[in-house]
């Protein structure tokens, strides 16, 4: 058997019968460069949480390799094991930040390649996505009688869910990707059009998967205080929406929504999720209210929360070179420049010293 706790986010503790695994660790708002919180909000007993024997990194994405969350663990002895294994992707960047932290035993994955520990077998599964250059991976955990999947944040291909099979058959439990970032779109001034394929495309790896029992995963938090604005472009869907979409698709496939403290059980016989069971974290508020697409909606100003006088003014004055001699070359040779001029689209920037 094999029981998964959601912490929150990507965060996830799988536990087997010898063998205990974190993944992804981000616990303390704010997070993401001080842009996020956990959505919705945990309450999380951190001398609750049972020691761990291997520590999984998927990528070095903020939301899921968060250094405050890190560094908390390599200094309270009472979460990690001092032996404890640490999976990451080849990536030196976040291999040095991890070693600057302290940490040992660390150990840079191959897709596919399996790593053995005590009583599972864990295995990374690749990703194809052309839009980062720096790798990542999912999770594969078999401890001998079922199997789970962590797609986490990866693009997956047919060729890796064939391969899946290959390995292990039917998997017993995936975390399924289910929210596309539309609001990154509105953060880089790209197409706010819905991006029904890559929603779609999520639909399709379920159905190719043909897991026993999906969850939705990751995608838990929203955009704090004076940024709250980017929830508007946040993509108009919901865990318990997306599970409607696939059981139209999928209806074979049995689903549940899966919170932060919900627990799931993974035996032969079949899944069993306790609602807010977990004995280290809880939902504290379900505030996923505040996420809605409404794009429409006015952008409030946004302001510096720069303190220091001499800091803001280096800030202000890189802003004037960046006006004053870039911006409008920059804005010829934007290729939407002719489609602009031809609706006589008028686009307004103020900035105030």
């Amino acid at each position: 058997m094999i029981k998964t706790t959601l912490i929150g986010h990507a965060s996830m503790l799988i536990q087997s019968k010898n063998t205990t695994i974190l993944t992804d660790p981000v616990w303390f708002d704010y997070l993401w460069e001080d842009t996020n919180v956990l959505c919705p909000s945990i309450n999380l007993d951190l001398d609750k949480i049972p020691p761990v024997d291997v520590l999984n990194i998927s990528h070095r994405h903020q939301d899921h390799f968060d250094v405050r969350t890190l560094a908390y663990l390599k200094e309270n002895n009472s979460v990690l094991k001092p032996d404890v294994m640490i999976l990451v992707p080849k990536d030196d960047i976040l291999i040095d930040v991890m070693k600057e932290l302290g940490y040992d035993n660390i150990h840079p994955v191959d897709d596919f390649e399996p790593v053995r520990l005590q009583d599972v077998t864990l295995t990374p599964t690749p990703s194809c996505n052309e839009g980062d250059y720096y790798p990542e991976h999912g999770l594969l955990v078999h401890d001998g009688e079922v199997t789970i999947w962590n797609q986490v944040d990866t693009v997956v291909i047919p060729e890796i869910i064939s391969y899946i099979h290959k390995l292990y058959g039917q998997v017993d439990f995936a975390h399924s990707r289910f929210l596309p970032l539309l609001e990154g779109s509105f953060s880089h001034h790209k197409s706010l059009n819905i991006p029904f394929e890559e929603y779609s495309s999520f639909l399709k790896v379920v159905g190719a998967l043909r897991p026993k029992f999906v969850v939705p995963g990751s995608a838990a938090f929203r955009y704090r205080d004076e940024l709250a604005f980017l929830n508007h472009y946040s993509f108009p869907t919901t865990p318990d929406q997306f599970l409607a979409d696939l059981a139209e698709y999928c209806p074979e496939i049995k689903s549940s929504t899966f919170y932060p403290g919900d627990v799931a059980h993974i035996t032969k016989e079949g899944v069993k999720i306790g609602k807010q069971s977990s004995e280290f974290v809880r939902v504290r508020e379900d505030d996923s209210h505040k996420v809605a697409f409404k794009p429409v909606l006015e952008v409030p100003p946004i302001k510096s929360m720069t303190g220091d006088p001499e800091q803001y003014e280096n800030e202000m004055q890189i802003i004037r070179e960046y006006l004053e001699n870039q911006f409008i070359e920059k804005l010829n040779s934007c290729e939407k420049l002719d489609g602009w001029r031809h609706w006589q689209t008028l686009y307004q920037l103020e900035v105030f010293g």
